[in-house]
């Protein structure tokens, strides 16, 4: 029903969702208008999603047997606003 591959492609989209907004949307607000609640609301679910990026592309990588460059590029691209929505579209849609 539910492949490894695509409960990681899921998870990888929902961590890019949720840092664009956080980053994007809940940051300024929480600068700009004095305001910390939308970080505070935004955080965990980030936090966890992007934890659950982490040990989903090593479980993944190791599954896939990526070579160790395309497994650190994957996981750096969580640091990066869109790069999960690249990993995506160029590593993850190769292999489906």
């Amino acid at each position: 029903m539910f492949s490894l591959l695509n409960i990681f492609r899921l998870v990888a989209l929902l961590e890019g969702i949720s840092y664009i907004l956080l980053l994007f949307i809940a940051v300024p607000i929480k600068y700009f208008g004095n305001d910390p609640q939308y970080v505070k609301m935004l955080g965990m679910p980030h936090g966890l999603l992007f934890v659950a990026y982490i040990i989903l592309a090593i479980v993944l990588g190791s599954k896939l047997k990526w070579k160790s460059k395309s497994l650190l590029f994957v996981l750096a691209a969580s640091i990066i606003p869109f790069g999960t929505f690249y990993i995506d579209k160029v590593y993850l849609k190769q292999v489906s």
